[in-house]
C-alpha cells in the first residue's frame, strides 16, 4: 500500500475538527488521574483535619447517646436534639466534604479541561448494536482497559500488603489506648495507609494520563483526502476561489481603465509602460496615479486616454520610475515632483495653447529622474529588495 493511501490516517487532527469533538462530548479523559486526585485529596484531607473530626463526631456521639427524661417523654425536644447533632456531624465534616468536591471539579483541568455538551447526554442508538459491542469487547482499548485493571490490583494489592504489615503491631497497639486517644491513633493509621495506597495509583495515573491524550489524538487523526475536502469546505475550492481572483482582477481592471478619462496625463515608455496621473486644482497633495499598466494594459490605456483627447507624454525614465515605485491611488514620490511638475506644467500650457492662448509649449526631453528610481539604471535601488522583472517592460 502505498504512502499516500487515503486509507491511512496520517495527518493530525485539524483545529476544525477538534472543535466539532468537543462540541459532541468527545474530549480526552482519564478515569485514573480524575481517581488519584480525589482520593488524594480526602485522604490528605482525613490527615489534616483528623484530630478535630474525631473530636467532633465524639462529642456528637456522646451527647446523642445522653438523654433527659424531657427528650424521652417529648418528641419535639428529643427531634431538636437530633437536628443539632445532625448539623455538628455535617459542620465537622464539612471542611473534608468541600476540598473533595473542589479537587474533584478541578481534576478535568488535569486531562480534556472542562467542557459542558447537551450532545453527550443525546442517545445514541449505534451503541445498542449488539455486533459493534462485541467487537469492541476484542478491541486495542479494551486489551488496554484490562491491562490496567491488572496493574491497579496488582499494585494496590502489593502496596496494601505491605502496609498492613508494617502497621499490624500498632493497629494490635489499639486495643490497649483510652478510647480518645485510640481514635485519635487509629485515624492516624488510617490515614496514612491510605495515602500509602492510594499513592500507589498515581503511577498508574502517571501513565494513564498521557496515554488517553495520544489515544485521543491518535484517534482523531485524518486521512490526506479528508484534509483536502476540509480544506475545500472551510477555504472554499481553489479552482472557485481562483475564479473569484480573477473576476476580482477584472473588476479592479474596469475601474482603473474608466479613471483613464479624468486623468491630467499618460506618462509612456513608449509602448511598454503607461502611467496616467491626476492633479486638479486647489486638490491637496501631490499628484495621484490613477492607472498603469504594461504590455496589452498599457496599450489599452494609451488607446483610451487618445479617445479622451488625455495628453499623452512619452517619458521612458519617468514612467519606469513611476510604475516601480506607485500603485494605483497613490501619491507620486517626493523624489518625482520636479519631473512631474515640468510635465504637468507642459500640459496645462498645451491646453492653454489649444485654447488659442500663447505659443505651442515645447515637449519636455529631460526630466530629472534620479537615478536609483529607474529600473533600467545601474544605480537602481528596488523597492522592497527585489530586483523588478524587466522582460515585458525594456527600453523601446
Amino acid at each position: 500500500m502505498s504512502e499516500d493511501s487515503d486509507a491511512e490516517k496520517t495527518e493530525p487532527a485539524s483545529a476544525k475538527r477538534l472543535e466539532q469533538a468537543r462540541e459532541e462530548g468527545d474530549v480526552p479523559r482519564s478515569r485514573e488521574v480524575a481517581t488519584f486526585t480525589v482520593l488524594m485529596a480526602a485522604g490528605a484531607g482525613l490527615w489534616m483535619t483528623g484530630d478535630g473530626l474525631i473530636r467532633q463526631l465524639n462529642s456528637a456521639l456522646v451527647s446523642g447517646l445522653t438523654l433527659d427524661q424531657e427528650q424521652i417523654f417529648n418528641a419535639d425536644v428529643l427531634l431538636n436534639r437530633i437536628l443539632v447533632d445532625v448539623a455538628r456531624v455535617m459542620v465537622a465534616c464539612l471542611p473534608l466534604a468541600v476540598a473533595v468536591m473542589v479537587v474533584a471539579l478541578a481534576s478535568p483541568l488535569l486531562v480534556g479541561g472542562w467542557l459542558f455538551s447537551g450532545k453527550a447526554f443525546l442517545p445514541k442508538f449505534s451503541k445498542l448494536n449488539p455486533i459493534s459491542g462485541i467487537g469492541n469487547m476484542f478491541s486495542k482499548n479494551s486489551l488496554v482497559e484490562l491491562f490496567k485493571a491488572i496493574a491497579k490490583a496488582l499494585v494496590v494489592g502489593v502496596v496494601a500488603y505491605m502496609v498492613v504489615m508494617k502497621q499490624k503491631d500498632a493497629v494490635i497497639g489499639l486495643a490497649v489506648e483510652p478510647l480518645k486517644l485510640g481514635s485519635v491513633h487509629m485515624l492516624h493509621i488510617l490515614g496514612s495507609s491510605f495515602l500509602f495506597i492510594v499513592g500507589a495509583l498515581g503511577l498508574i495515573a502517571a501513565i494513564d494520563g498521557p496515554y488517553q491524550m495520544w489515544h485521543y489524538a491518535n484517534k482523531l487523526k485524518m486521512t490526506r483526502q479528508e484534509m483536502i475536502q476540509e480544506s475545500k469546505e472551510s477555504d472554499g475550492n481553489p479552482q472557485i476561489k481562483a475564479k473569484i481572483r480573477q473576476l476580482q482582477r477584472e473588476m479592479a481592471k474596469r475601474r482603473m481603465m474608466a479613471d483613464v478619462p479624468t486623468a491630467d496625463v499618460v506618462v509612456t515608455n513608449p509602448t511598454h509602460y503607461a502611467v496616467a496621473l491626476k492633479y486638479s486644482d486647489g486638490m491637496r497633495g501631490a499628484p495621484k496615479v490613477v492607472a498603469k499598466g504594461t504590455e496589452e494594459v498599457a496599450a489599452k490605456i494609451r488607446e483610451i486616454a487618445k479617445d479622451s483627447k488625455v495628453t499623452l507624454l512619452e517619458a521612458p525614465a519617468l514612467a519606469r520610475a513611476l510604475y516601480q515605485h506607485t500603485e494605483i491611488g497613490d501619491e507620486i514620490p517626493e523624489a518625482l515632483y520636479a519631473a512631474v511638475a515640468e510635465v504637468l506644467a507642459y500640459v496645462f500650457q498645451l491646453r492653454l495653447f489649444s485654447k488659442g492662448g500663447g505659443n505651442r509649449p515645447d515637449v519636455p526631453k529631460t526630466l530629472d529622474v534620479p537615478p536609483e528610481l529607474d529600473p533600467l539604471n545601474p544605480a537602481f535601488i528596488p523597492k522592497h529588495g527585489k530586483q523588478p522583472d524587466l522582460n515585458n517592460g525594456a527600453s523601446a
